[in-house]
């Protein structure tokens, strides 16, 4: 009963399974398994193209597939609503990132970068009309 219902509170959690919430973390798991990390600032419950991103890429099952090899995924969230808040290191952490990588505030802003955080690509909005799409300009960057 406990396992269906964690099931069930990550389908329904802000964070599709299998994103990240911790770059640091994330750089170590890409470099013991020799990943690149994705790393998709969104506004989960304001931002119209980061929420048809996520429904149209990154919850496409050949997307996940393709992630599940060869990425390491890691979502800053930046909500608005109150009951959507994040708690406050989490917050930190994620305006510690936007000062990194997203000066401008872009949303939705997909970077694809090594294991030790180099930016490889960058894309403001949402980067392919597909999943299949997407996967190819990941592909192409990732040579």
């Amino acid at each position: 009963m406990h396992l269906v219902i964690l099931f069930i509170s990550l389908l329904f959690s802000g964070v599709p399974i299998g994103w990240r919430t911790d770059l640091q973390q994330a750089e170590v798991e890409a470099k013991k398994y020799h990943k690149l990390i994705l790393l998709n600032f969104s506004g989960s419950d304001w931002c119209g193209p980061c929420i048809k991103l996520e429904k149209d890429i990154f919850e496409n099952q050949a997307f996940q597939t393709y992630a599940d090899q060869h990425l390491v995924l890691v979502n800053a969230d930046f909500p608005r609503l109150k009951k959507n808040q994040l708690d406050p290191k989490q917050k930190a952490l994620n305006e510690k990132l936007a000062e990194e990588y997203n000066k401008a505030g872009a949303f939705p802003l997909t970077l694809l970068l090594d294991a030790d955080g180099k930016v490889i690509m960058k894309w403001e909005g949402i980067p392919a009309k597909t999943a299949s799409n997407f996967i190819s300009l990941l592909q192409t960057n990732s040579k």
